[in-house]
């Protein structure tokens, strides 16, 4: 798993303490530590027997993201999402993602009535593939039905959605400023990139993750 402090990939070293086994269940409850010297947080899991996987762990994992060079309030926002998204807050973290790409069209001066008209002008402000500038506005989309409290869709912002919403922002984040795009017309994602499309698929309703070649689909938010 992925430390929840260090955020480093490692196999977690039991403590020393025999694990919990709940009757008549398949679940077992432990504690852990980082295996990295300079980190051993201590974290508490749940384990299933029957499949190996971790069911749960808290401080809950987080997802993964590089700070570099991207300013303060951008990063706070986004790193707001991902911690909503570890305990399960989705609608909380889709309103984040939204206030991400409200604080990058204002780092980058991109003026508009709207968000939708902000990121529109982002697109003449920032030099991005155009799969990155097209998804901007499905992301829009994604915060925007988690803040229409009266809308049918508010209770179907999960965890998947979030997910794909949390590492497109990422991508979009890295290409503005962590990486040099070309201008021309052959200008495409690295193979570094791990998402190159995020698309709204209107005819099927679901928002569609493709990372060279692979589709990831999340539930309908729309219908």
């Amino acid at each position: 798993m992925r430390c929840p402090a260090c955020r480093q990939l490692g196999t977690f070293e039991p403590l020393g303490v025999p694990d919990v086994f709940f009757a008549g269940t398949s679940y077992s409850a432990g504690q852990r530590r980082c295996p990295s010297p300079s980190c051993h947080t201590h974290v508490f899991v749940v384990l299933n027997q029957s499949s190996g996987q971790l069911a749960a762990s808290y401080p809950p994992e987080i997802i993964d993201f590089d700070s570099a060079n991207v300013p303060e309030p951008v990063v706070a926002a986004l790193e707001e999402a991902i911690t909503c998204h570890a305990n399960a807050c989705y609608v909380a973290a889709a309103m984040m993602v939204r206030k991400t790409l409200e604080e990058l069209c204002g780092d980058r001066g991109a003026a508009g009535a709207n968000l939708k008209e902000r990121l529109k002008a982002l697109g003449g402000k920032v030099v991005l593939p155009q799969e990155l500038l097209d998804g901007l506005d499905d992301l829009r989309l994604l915060g925007n039905d988690a803040t229409h409290f009266d809308s049918q869709v508010y209770n179907k912002v999960g965890r998947e959605e979030v997910e794909l919403g949390v590492e497109f922002t990422k991508e979009v984040l890295k290409g503005v400023y962590q990486m040099s795009w070309s201008s021309g017309p052959a200008a495409r994602p690295s193979s570094a990139t791990r998402v190159t499309v995020f698309s709204r698929v209107k005819a099927t309703g679901a928002w569609r993750a493709t990372s060279e070649g692979r589709v990831a689909s999340a539930p309908a938010l729309r219908r």
